[in-house]
């Protein structure tokens, strides 16, 4: 022992970061919003099988669920969901995610459905009490080919929606004016994501509650404007990246005119609907969220003036405000996610919910140091960097920490640095971990989320590379146990890594793609042109897809690949998984491939989210040869 330590190798710690804290102790919190002195926000439980619930804290401080069992809030447009609850003077409208119904709830009645039973999915709820209806985005599932989307109308009485506004592939954030007279909103049309070229459009609404003629207000094919807003005076407002930053305008005397001008990011790409980043206080100053260099801030900005707003917490949500207090959902880089009420003049917090109510000692907590490391063409490119730490373990003199390499999803996305679980889990038995914001993610302008145009998987697997070398030749990693994991499009960048590079000696895909042609051709509408930019155009690219595609190269893997797969995702199917499997089994190549009933994109059920954490330590045990502390699954890893 030294300094009172046990001395063990990397990857062999015991850890009171387990899976069980992970799955039985932690839930997901959604952004809350406050409805008079009501706060109200979405719990995601991993025990009830990943449910999400609305939860309500009155004013006297109780704290009850708004939805019961069954229900769970939850959108599938896009398949990604986002805005599935509106709040408004104690009535509160949501989608449920069993049959995409939208439900009313009003007091402490049972909730009322408000839609007919159809194939029709609905999300960025808006009530527009004036009228008594909702107005949000609705995905239509009931003809043949591809779903169609457009705004409508739902009628708090319930019936039928009614249209608003169609003839675009794509509809999201409908804003209503203070005095309901001009509704403006987003659309894109394929090939484009709503971050690559997306239009405003704003619209008088007449005493029938329809929509005049549309003006075009801003957008086209190199700017992607988002989250409409009026001001308390009726003034509109919105986010654009024209200036190559998406930073906040004003929509005045038919000119947009910007209000803060920074190298700094207020928006993000709209993978979920019902995104917030600014919202205006009653007096008319706006309070916002940015992002600096990766790293997300809170300020207030009034007159042309941005102020920051002293928080605890590393990452913010945007903030309601609840009288003289703010209330968000917030992380810090050693603290888990909480809602909290924040006092804006000197940043004291009362925690309302927290999710975990496990005690975590800081002694067991590595926290994220940000990085910038070179890459190809002459370029850097940033990550963020977690050191192995334990309260109780020190690894042998001279040992270097095995190093788990993370490749976000999206690859549209970002990784941030708040405290994650999942990531201490790691650290906290021995490994070291790089979160990598390769070229293409967001929150560092759009110049660097371009440098993926007709890169993918070339450009975030040599950044991926890069930052493992990069830490390895500073003493920070065992260049022989460089192992990388992803999920989703971060899954694409593993198997890419793994079958062109040379770099890892193991890897994790969770959903992750393997056959870039089959995406194609087999995704929902929401993805289903996402490639035409970051690889090329189909069908016409053919040839680049089948050279990117790691299902035709797998003679070159040459180290043990973990498959992770939910049977019911449906924005990468089971098949990509299971022909990487049976390739890699033809190769005689260490393998293993754990698949999960009642799972989709993205794990949610507690004995899913347990197996996973625990099989993939197994998993690497097995091929770098140690034993890792507690009681683990049997895992079989054919041809090992």
């Amino acid at each position: 022992m030294t300094s009172g330590k046990i001395i063990a190798p990397y990857g062999t710690w015991d850890s009171p970061i387990t899976s069980d804290l992970i799955v039985g102790q932690a839930i997901g919190l959604g952004a809350p919003v406050v409805d008079g002195g009501d706060i109200i926000w979405l719990e995601s439980r991993p025990s009830e099988a990943g449910r999400s619930v609305l939860v309500r804290r009155g004013a006297d401080g109780r704290t009850t669920d708004i939805t019961p069992p069954p229900f769970n809030v939850r959108s599938r447009v896009h398949e990604y969901g986002g805005g599935a609850f509106a709040v408004h003077r104690g009535l509160i409208v949501f989608v449920n995610f069993s049959d995409q119904r939208l439900y009313a709830v009003d007091g402490t009645a049972a909730p009322r459905a408000l839609t007919p039973v159809n194939d029709q999915r609905f999300a960025d709820l808006h009530v527009d009490r004036r009228r008594d209806r909702i107005i949000c985005v609705c995905e239509d599932h009931s003809g043949d080919g591809e779903p169609q989307n457009s705004l409508v109308a739902v009628p708090l009485g319930g019936g039928a929606p009614e249209p608003l506004a169609d003839g675009h592939d794509f509809f999201a954030a409908p804003a209503l004016s203070p005095d309901g007279r001009q509704l403006a909103w987003m659309t894109w049309d394929h090939p484009n994501m709503p971050w690559d070229a997306s239009d405003l459009w704003l619209a008088a609404i007449d005493g029938e509650g329809r929509l005049g003629k549309p003006r075009h207000i801003a957008g086209g094919p190199a700017e992607a404007p988002q989250q409409p807003l009026f001001s308390p005076d009726g003034v509109l407002h919105f986010i654009s990246d024209r200036s190559g930053w998406w930073n906040l305008y004003v929509w005045s005397d038919g000119e947009a005119l910007p209000l803060c001008p920074l190298d700094a990011e207020f928006g993000q790409p709209l993978w979920q609907l019902g995104t917030e980043t600014y919202r205006f206080l009653a007096n008319g100053a706006i309070l916002c969220t940015y992002i600096d260099d990766g790293i997300e801030q809170l300020a207030r900005l009034e007159g042309g003036r941005l102020q920051a707003i002293p928080t605890p917490y590393a990452v913010t949500s945007l903030p309601a405000p609840c009288g003289d207090r703010l209330v968000l959902l917030g992380a810090a880089v050693d603290r888990p996610a909480c809602i909290a009420l924040l006092e804006p003049r000197d940043g004291a917090v009362e925690v309302v919910k927290l999710s975990t109510e496990a005690a975590l000692d800081p002694a067991d907590i590595s926290r994220a140091e940000a990085i910038t490391f070179p890459t190809e063409g002459g370029l850097t490119s940033r990550a963020f960097y977690y050191p192995p730490r334990s309260a109780r373990f020190d690894a042998p003199p001279g040992e270097k920490p095995p190093l788990l390499v993370i490749g976000h999803g999206g690859p549209t996305g970002a990784t941030g640095n708040a405290l994650s679980l999942r990531i201490q889990y790691w650290t906290s038995r021995g490994f070291a971990v790089v979160d990598v914001n390769y070229g293409g993610s967001s929150g560092f302008g759009r110049a660097y989320r371009d440098r993926l145009a007709g890169t993918w998987g070339i450009v975030d697997v040599d950044d991926c590379v890069n930052a493992a070398r990069f830490l390895a030749k500073q003493g920070l990693a065992d260049a022989d146990r460089l192992i990388i994991r992803g999920g989703s499009a971060g899954g694409y960048t593993t198997l890419s890594a793994l079958t062109f590079r040379d770099t890892f000696r193991a890897g994790t895909s969770l959903y992750g793609i393997g056959d870039l042609e089959t995406l194609a051709r087999d995704t929902h509408k929401f993805e289903s042109r996402y490639l035409d930019r970051i690889v090329g155009p189909w069908p016409e690219a053919r040839d680049v897809y089948r050279q990117r595609s790691p299902i035709n190269f797998t003679e070159r893997l040459n180290c043990p690949v973990i498959f992770f797969q939910g049977l019911e995702d449906k924005v990468v199917p089971p098949n990509q998984a299971e022909a990487m499997v049976a390739a890699l089994k033809a190769q005689n190549l260490p393998v293993a491939y754990l698949a999960f009933e009642g799972e989709g994109h993205g794990f949610r059920q507690a004995a899913t989210i347990k197996r996973v954490l625990e099989s993939e330590l197994v998993f690497y045990g097995k091929v770098f040869g140690f034993e890792p502390a507690g009681d683990l699954p049997d895992l079989e890893i054919a041809n090992l």
